[in-house]
């Protein structure tokens, strides 16, 4: 793949900046048709759907952030000359063409892209139906920035598929693909798994734990516990199961207290074997199925285990491995918790909530990696590349 100046791609940038901001009304326009045209039942997509002045103001944000950024291709990894005289480097390398297909957030169009690109990668985004119309003007901006600045709008493409279509592009791809990232729920997922044939990257399934410890400020928890829940129900770092430590002091009532509280903040409340003695207004868990769903709603599980290691247990069973979060004042026990979980990102007093790229230091970020390889959380710049060993030789040759 032909490798641009990083002058020139902070070029595209700067345009692209300047495009969205002189666009805005249109922009606003076109979601206006998609925001018109949808069923507002599912408040979750629908509120990822929404494009005010806002959102993009940061789409400006993160291309802005994205344009001050090193260039992430081309850094030495590693350099060593062996006894023969061979000069090795390992350097870091564009991934070539990434396919992200997602629902229903405008403003992945933005951020996608501008990573892929200032990586140096082709990217092919497959939007949801539900943003056709905020896609299309989008892309159109991108490439004017491309055109301003002589590059082909095959760096950025739009794919116009239906499931049909999508699938046999995923088994037959008409053009080089070298990685998807599916961002969406576990249907999507499992439709891009089955039919792909190049790398997968899984990201976006939620499914968010929060365990209670006997040691834990009961305060803090509460108020942590609904800001996870609370604060944005659309985000995949949202929390969806509660685990209380049966041994905690006042068991009974801190469980009844935390019940009442999400109540009165609208939040439907599901009980496990263990709880529905204790929250009779409360629904009881239908089926097991309910412990690996991920809401996307105001809905949370209040459950209860006996143990550290129940916790743990149930946890690594059945959350989707984004977020897992222990409230406790033994540090102790919290690195034990920390080290056990299998998360993508763990956390020790603090809100799940922060599973962000832009939260975490990483910057825009294209997905949230649930991955082990080649990342797990974040993807932001720097995980957009892979690596390339450079060999110098002068005629050695292996005996």
């Amino acid at each position: 793949m032909k490798l641009i100046k990083t002058e020139i791609k902070n070029n595209v940038l700067q345009s692209m900046i300047r495009i969205l901001d002189k666009k805005r009304e249109d922009i606003l326009k076109a979601n206006q048709k998609d925001l018109d045209a949808f069923n507002r039942d599912d408040r979750a997509l629908y509120d990822r759907l929404v494009v005010d002045n806002q959102k993009v103001d940061g789409m400006i944000q993160a291309i802005r952030e994205v344009m001050e950024q090193d260039d992430p291709v081309g850094k030495d990894i590693s350099k060593i000359t062996l006894e023969n005289g061979l000069r090795i480097i390992n350097r870091t390398d564009p991934f070539g063409t990434i396919m992200i297909i997602y629902e229903s957030r405008p403003d992945v169009t933005i951020e996608a892209a501008v990573l892929a690109f200032k990586a140096n990668n082709k990217i092919l985004l497959k939007g949801g139906k539900e943003a056709y119309h905020s896609n299309v003007i989008l892309v159109e901006c991108w490439h004017k920035a491309l055109s301003e600045n002589n590059l082909g709008n095959e760096w950025i493409k739009m794919l116009e598929m239906n499931r049909d279509e999508t699938q046999e592009f995923l088994r037959n791809p008409t053009e080089k693909l070298d990685l998807i990232v599916p961002r969406g729920g576990e249907r999507l997922i499992e439709f891009v798994k089955l039919h792909a044939k190049c790398a997968v990257l899984i990201s976006g399934r939620g499914n968010n734990f929060l365990y209670v410890s006997p040691k834990a400020n009961w305060k803090k928890s509460i108020e942590v516990i609904i800001n996870a829940k609370t604060n944005k129900i659309s985000g995949c770092n949202a929390l969806d199961k509660v685990l209380i430590d049966k041994n905690i002091e006042g068991f009974k009532e801190k469980t009844k207290e935390l019940h009442q509280i999400l109540n009165e903040l609208d939040v439907e409340v599901l009980a496990d074997q263990n709880t529905k003695s204790i929250l009779a207004e409360a629904s009881i868990i239908s089926s097991e199925d309910v412990w690996f769903e991920e809401f996307l709603a105001m809905k949370i599980v209040i459950g209860a285990v006996d143990s550290l290691q129940e916790a743990i247990d149930k946890i690594n069973t059945y959350s989707g491995k984004h977020s897992s979060v222990i409230m406790t004042e033994d540090a102790s026990e919290a690195q034990e918790f920390m080290e056990q979980v299998d998360s993508a990102a763990v956390y020790h007093n603090a809100s799940s909530r922060f599973t962000d790229g832009g939260q975490m230091g990483v910057g825009a970020e294209l997905a949230i990696s649930t991955d082990k390889l080649h990342h797990r959380g974040p993807l932001g710049l720097k995980q957009l590349v892979t690596n390339k060993y450079y060999v110098f030789g002068n005629g050695q040759v292996r005996n």
